[in-house]
């Protein structure tokens, strides 16, 4: 399946269901490779929609680091550490912790 054919189905499964975090985050993912700013669009309206849709930090924030935006990747670390935290996700609180290391180095 290609990148274009799956951008289509995952867009059809939100016309059925526009809420559905994990199509939105999907979606993002796979506008990553081809359409950067599109992708962060969307990891934007996820984030703000859904906040608590803690996987979309570290991969909103590691293409935001891609497209030279270091502070703003750092931000959404930073929001995505706290979120870890407070959800008591150790794993992604370390791999949080970890990418924002690298940034700030």
């Amino acid at each position: 399946m290609t990148s274009t054919s799956r951008i289509q189905q995952l867009l059809r499964f939100l016309e059925e269901d526009p809420d559905d975090a994990f199509t939105q985050y999907a979606l993002a993912l796979e506008y990553r490779k081809t359409e950067p700013a599109k992708a962060a669009e969307l990891f934007s309206e996820l984030i703000s929609r859904h906040p608590d849709y803690l996987p979309a930090y570290y991969m909103a924030a590691m293409l935001q680091a891609e497209m030279g935006k270091v502070a703003e990747a750092i931000g959404l670390l930073e929001k995505g550490i706290a979120l870890a935290t407070r959800l008591k996700d150790y794993s992604t609180l370390r791999e949080l912790n970890e990418a924002k290391q690298q940034l700030e180095s």
